[in-house]
């Protein structure tokens, strides 16, 4: 059967019925006005709102209801990364196209917008959404050239064991008028080789700024001040220590490129001027 592409009048060539199994690919459709194709999301999903109203949950991150997924005829799964491997691998069993991302840079996430508009027949739109991402990347560039130092920033993603540096995330601290304190580590995709093996590290590089987004739960700063030893960085001497919200920066999507930015940027700010 076919279906008409609204506003043209000729059949849609493109996916029908897409399950996003992670959360940026439903940002990025409902922001290019193809949320009409989602018909199962993410039970994380948080941007749009609407979205967790509209759309059934059918995944975590780790695990999928492979069951429910397939009642919904998807004909396009959208996954990211090798921790999505064994959902993908299972719907690729049950017949069903996959296609999973594996991007992790802010030009990656650019690029990984106009390719899901293209794969949607959303070209021009997508486009113009990631010149806009762009945009905004190139404004806070400018504002952050008057500022007039520059934080060493500690980000991180989990406490038990310590992860520290993701790549897209570095980068969005270097755009935002920092520097990201394990360059070294922002380069490892994989978390196991991001881990810390104690705190000490932390204190030797002395961050100015800590910045913390554990995934999928609260960030507790008078935790982290009372580590051993971290009383001497001035990160914790001046009271630097900030909850980032893991939907703006923890997915490598628009939220980390326009509100996860906007966020570090304000406390970079701040803290350069004070």
């Amino acid at each position: 059967m076919h279906h008409v592409a609204p506003d043209s009048g000729l059949p849609d060539h493109f996916p029908q019925r897409i399950v996003c199994l992670t959360e940026e690919p439903t940002e990025v459709l409902y922001a290019l006005g193809e949320e009409r194709r989602i018909v199962g999301i993410s039970g994380f999903t948080v941007r749009p709102p609407r979205a967790r109203k509209e759309k059934p949950k059918v995944s975590a991150f780790t695990s999928a209801k492979i069951g429910e997924i397939l009642k919904l005829e998807p004909d396009l799964a959208i996954g990211f990364s090798d921790i999505q491997a064994d959902i993908a691998r299972e719907l690729i069993k049950a017949g069903v196209e996959v296609w999973i991302s594996n991007h992790r840079s802010v030009d990656g996430i650019l690029a990984y917008i106009r390719r899901l508009g293209a794969m949607v027949g959303a070209h021009e739109k997508a486009e113009a959404y990631a010149q806009r991402a762009e945009r905004h990347i190139a404004d806070i560039r400018a504002a952050v050239a008057g500022l007039p130092r520059r934080p060493k920033v500690y980000f991180e993603e989990w406490d038990e064991p310590i992860i520290t540096g993701i790549r897209w995330v570095a980068e969005i601290i270097g755009i935002a008028g920092g520097d990201d304190c394990f360059p070294e580590l922002a380069r490892e995709p994989l978390a196991k080789q991001r881990i810390l093996p104690n705190g000490d590290e932390v204190v030797r590089r002395a961050p100015d700024i800590i910045l913390g987004s554990w995934c999928g739960k609260r960030f507790r700063p008078e935790k982290v001040a009372v580590r051993p030893g971290w009383d001497t960085i001035p990160a914790v001497r001046d009271g630097e220590l900030h909850e980032i919200k893991s939907p703006i920066i923890l997915q490598p999507g628009p939220a980390a490129l326009f509100d996860g930015l906007d966020e570090i940027h304000r406390i970079i700010a701040e803290w350069a001027l004070r």
